[in-house]
C-alpha cells in the first residue's frame, strides 16, 4: 500500500528539511519543547545536528540532550543554557539535511516529496498542486489546492500513481467533487 511517512517535514531547499519547530521553554536551565513533525514524534531527536532558521538565515546547533516528556518532546540545545535564550527561539523552524533522512520504503513517500506536486485525475483534469498533508487517524490527506481546495485521502482507493520524476500524482477522483 502506498503511504506518506517518516517525516511530514516541508523541503526549505533540496538540502534541507524541515522536521518541527520549537514550541515553548521547559524549565529555568534553557530546554525547549519541540513540535516534532515526523510520524513518531521522538524520531526528531535521532539527529544530533539540527539546523534552526534564525532571522540571518540557517544556523547549526548540537542537540546536547532530548526525551519524550509527557506527550511531547523537549530538548537541550547547545549554547542555550537559560529560560531567557531559550524562549528567543520559540517559533523557530529545526530543519536536518536531507541527505540524512533514511531512504522512504518502495511505495512510501516523504511528506515534503509529495508537497508542490501536479495531481491529474483519471480523465486528465489537473486540480490543482499538493499544497500539505495531514493525518486523521484512519489517513493521511492530500491538501490540493487549484480553482478550489479539495481535500483527497492518500489511500491505494484514491491514489493511483506517484512520479516524482515528473511531479505529478494520479489521481481517482471526480473534477466535480
Amino acid at each position: 500500500m502506498k503511504s506518506a511517512v517518516a517525516a511530514s517535514g516541508r523541503d526549505v531547499n533540496d538540502d534541507y528539511v524541515v522536521l518541527g519547530r520549537i514550541s515553548g521553554i521547559y524549565g529555568v536551565q534553557g530546554w525547549v519543547k519541540v513540535y516534532s513533525e515526523t510520524r513518531v514524534r521522538e524520531d526528531i531527536l535521532g539527529y544530533d545536528e539540527w539546523l534552526l532558521r534564525r532571522p540571518g538565515g540557517w544556523q547549526k546547533v548540537q542537540r546536547i540532550d532530548g526525551r519524550m516528556q509527557g506527550e511531547g518532546v523537549i530538548a537541550r540545545l547547545e549554547g542555550v543554557n537559560d529560560r531567557d535564550a531559550a524562549r528567543a527561539l520559540i517559533g523557530t523552524e529545526i530543519a536536518v539535511p536531507r541527505r540524512e533522512l533514511p531512504p522512504a520504503a518502495s511505495g512510501e513517500y516523504y511528506w515534503s516529496d509529495l508537497e508542490g506536486l501536479k495531481v491529474v485525475n483519471l480523465d486528465g483534469v489537473e486540480l490543482g498542486i499538493v499544497s500539505h498533508l495531514f493525518e486523521t487517524g484512519a489517513n493521511d490527506v492530500l491538501v490540493v489546492k487549484g480553482e478550489r481546495e479539495r481535500l483527497i485521502p492518500f489511500t491505494r482507493d484514491a491514489v493511483k500513481d506517484v512520479d516524482l520524476q515528473s511531479r505529478t500524482l494520479r489521481v481517482d477522483w471526480d473534477a466535480e467533487f
